[in-house]
Parts: structure tokens; sequence; C-alpha cells
């Protein structure tokens, strides 16, 4: 059986790719496969908690499956901001969307 530890590790290491995807990447898309890459690492956080603290109440997966739907609807919106601005901008750059100032 593998430890609690190796999980959490795992998912400790795939949350930080992430945040460092989140923190360098300019190009929106690739933003989005970072938040992605996050909440997977909770994900498997979740489930690993799950396992191995309470196998019989099936409040770890509940919380997994939530935490998909909530990453589905963010790509689904994501992606349609994405498309809108790039379809005005022609750009998916972060730094050139300043549609929000003055």
């Amino acid at each position: 059986m593998i430890p609690l530890w190796m999980y959490l590790a795992v998912a400790a290491g795939i949350f930080c790719i992430g945040t460092y995807g989140v923190l360098t990447r300019r190009n929106a898309v690739a933003i989005l496969m970072s938040v992605e890459l996050m909440l997977n690492a909770v994900n498997i956080n979740l489930v690993a908690f799950w396992r191995y603290i309470e196998p019989l109440n099936m409040a770890g997966q509940a919380f997994a499956a939530f935490v998909f739907v909530v990453a589905a609807a963010e790509a689904a919106v994501g992606l349609a901001i994405i498309i809108a601005v790039y379809r005005n901008r022609r750009s998916v750059i972060v730094e050139d969307v300043n549609m929000l100032k003055w």
C-alpha cells in the first residue's frame, strides 16, 4: 500500500508546477491549463485523505466530483472569454488585454 505522504508529495509537486505556470505564462490558454493542474492537485489531496482517514464515508469523492464540475465550468467560461477577447484584440497575451481600463 502506498503511504499518504507520497500522494501528498505528488499533489504538492503538481500544484507547484501549476502555480509556476500561472505566475510566469503570458498566454491565457496556458494560464487556464495551469489552473487546471492546480485543481487536479487538489483532487489528488481530497481522494488521498478520503482513502486514508475515512474510506467508508464518501465525502472525499463527493468533494472531488464537485471540483471536477467547477473545473469544467471554469474551462468553459474561461475559453469563452478568451475567444471573445481574441475576436476583438487578435491576441491572447494577458498583458495586451486592457479592455477594463479607462
